[in-house]
């Protein structure tokens, strides 16, 4: 366990600093007090940077804090300071990507509270505990929208919605080549 690379908490926030979905994995911040205030000072710190091509990777408080910004949400994973850097990264960039899948690049505020559920399973199949169990956005996305096909209203519907969104990722991908 002491050898396994795990991740302390990722934080989805608005551009006002504001929770979209956050999960905590360590007891390093034991209150609901102690939550906001880490993620105030994440956001303070961060805000003037530009991280919206790249994740930037910042020291803050004893932690690691890999974050990258698109439009108007704000994702940070938080590892500790003997933690690698680069797996942090990976982790932040395979849930940045996944939600990009599953919100069909249509990655915004809005877009991330009408689709809380499928982020919130995105996180799950993504860390468990805080121990890294995927990187890879396409695994976690088609994880994800098989978990998430229990709650529509029509097992064939969403099979072909989703089969025909796939098409049309495929046919976008082929042409822009």
């Amino acid at each position: 366990m002491d050898s396994c690379p795990s991740i302390k908490n990722v934080l989805l926030l608005d551009s006002e600093g504001k929770r979209v979905a956050v999960k905590y994995y360590t007891d390093d911040w034991p209150t609901h007090a102690a939550k906001l205030a880490f993620e105030k000072s994440v956001f303070t710190k961060t805000l003037k940077t530009n991280a919206r091509t790249e994740a930037e990777i910042a020291m803050l408080d004893g932690y690691i804090v890999v974050y990258k910004f698109i439009q108007d949400l704000h994702f940070f994973v938080t590892g500790g300071d003997d933690e690698n850097e680069l797996i942090i990264a990976t982790v932040l960039q395979g849930f940045f990507d996944s939600v990009g899948i599953l919100l069909r690049n249509n990655v915004d505020k809005r877009s991330a509270l009408e689709n809380l559920d499928l982020i919130f399973l995105c996180l799950d199949e993504i860390v468990d505990g805080g121990i890294i169990l995927e990187t890879e956005a396409s695994i976690i996305a088609s994880k994800v929208a098989v978990n998430s096909l229990d709650g529509a209203t029509s097992l064939s519907e969403q099979t072909i919605s989703q089969a025909l969104a796939t098409a049309r990722e495929h046919l976008a991908r082929s042409l822009l080549k």
